[in-house]
């Protein structure tokens, strides 16, 4: 039973949404990188891409300094190697984090937005055909929180129309849907590997394909546009006199419009370390997400605990909620805050300055998502939250809806906080004039 309000103590040190974990694999690795004197794209870079591509069930990956900017590569790729125009049109889900809009954005590309699931929050198959125009030329399904998206209906519906698939699977790695990777299922998939998400490198992002042909404009793409020829230091390292001529001859040779978006060896070398415990990660990440839907399960359905997808798996990149109609999330979260509970709002896109700048007032279009970005905000259960810190965060929570009942004010932690010393001293008043 949690215990009762009066009883928490506060923390002195946060529960974050996110954690870092590096052993001493990773820190040999690294240093390993350090006495190679190589910082460029090396041999810590190859290794990291084909053991994740293969983990995905791909042919080839490209690391990057982000899953962003892969995203951003992996989109003008497709546009450049499909012949889009500008203003062609992408479909993309009501709720997402803001890159994956921003790139279709950044590629003069029109994302056309389609409302999500209720239950699991990806993008709502069912509704795809309304968003279908003449200039659709892709679909970005977003794998949200750790969980992929429906994909067996959304892969029929964009073969049947000659769609390509962006898979933004920046929050999901090592899931199944179906027996199948996330990753493996569209024309290319991009992931992040910042801190907080299920690898991480500090900063870093892959892209992967099965297509060669895109593999190698992405890979220039990210290398400024260079000629494919030499986007590595290694590439001119050849014997054949005939073969360094030729690549001496382009090597500075730019071919496309790209970016500068290449991550190091360091990052590199991490990853290859975190590969090698990407298992228990993941573990860890699901025994914690069991042990929270478990201490939570009262709170239902004042509070919507995740949903796990039939056929489907969950590695809970983070620990999504959603408030029932008519309680007030902001309060809920600032006493959370306030007992040193971190939280995140559940990915609010269409509420954002920025696209109500660009598209208007919109959000209520899309009930589902509207509602998530209304009352959804999420907790961390990633590796670094033990038993100790689930426990808390339970009596938190519940200490929270036991005084439900009470006036607003009296529930908002900072406010009852500065209440505190005025209602101490006039405690002490009334009992002075007593005596």
């Amino acid at each position: 039973m949690p215990r009762p309000a009066k009883a928490i103590a506060r923390r002195r040190t946060q529960i974050g949404v996110g954690g870092v974990q590096l052993s001493a694999i990773e820190k040999r690795l690294v240093k390993q990188a350090l006495d190679n004197d190589r910082l460029s794209y090396g041999p810590f870079a190859r290794a990291f891409e084909n053991r994740f591509a293969k983990l995905h069930d791909r042919r080839f990956a490209i690391f990057m300094n982000s899953g962003t900017s892969a995203l951003q590569v992996a989109l003008h790729a497709l546009k450049e190697t499909r012949g889009w125009s500008d203003g062609d049109e992408i479909i993309v889900p009501a709720l997402t984090f803001v890159a994956t809009v921003n790139v279709v954005l950044q590629n003069n590309l029109t994302p056309v937005f389609v409302d999500i699931e209720p239950d699991h929050f990806g993008i709502d198959p069912q509704q795809l055909e309304r968003a279908i125009s003449p200039r659709t030329r892709a679909i970005i399904p977003v794998h949200p929180a750790g969980q992929p998206a429906d994909m067996a209906p959304i892969v029929a519906f964009a073969r049947a129309r000659g769609l390509a698939i962006l898979e933004d699977s920046c929050e999901t790695m090592f899931a199944r849907y179906r027996g199948k990777p996330v990753g493996s299922f569209g024309d290319i998939a991009c992931f992040s590997t910042y801190a907080a998400h299920i690898l991480v490198t500090g900063v870093g992002g892959l892209a992967i394909t099965d297509d060669p042909e895109l593999a190698v404009m992405m890979k220039s793409l990210a290398n400024h546009g260079r000629d494919a020829i030499y986007t590595s230091m290694d590439d001119d390292k050849v014997d054949d006199a005939t073969d360094l001529f030729k690549i001496v001859s382009r090597r500075f040779s730019f071919i496309h419009a790209g970016y500068s978006y290449r991550a190091t060896e360091l990052e590199a070398a991490i990853g290859v370390g975190q590969l090698r415990r990407w298992r228990s990660f993941v573990a860890r990440r699901k025994a914690n997400a069991k042990r929270l839907t478990a201490s939570l399960a009262d709170l239902e359905p004042t509070i919507r605990l995740p949903r796990i997808r039939p056929g489907s798996e969950h590695v809970f990149m983070m620990f999504p909620m959603v408030l029932a109609d008519g309680f007030d999330r902001e309060s809920l979260v600032r006493h959370l805050e306030y007992y040193k509970v971190e939280t995140r709002y559940m990915l609010p896109l269409l509420s954002q300055p920025i696209y109500k700048r660009l598209f208007g007032d919109i959000g209520s279009s899309y009930p589902n998502a509207h509602r998530v970005d209304q009352q959804g905000f999420y907790v961390g259960c990633h590796p670094e939250v033990g038993s100790a810190e689930i426990r808390y965060i339970s009596d938190v929570m519940h200490a929270y809806f036991a005084e439900f009942g009470r006036s607003k004010e009296r529930r908002d932690p900072i406010k009852r906080a500065a209440r505190a010393p005025r209602e101490r001293r006039a405690r002490s008043a009334r009992r002075s004039s007593t005596r």
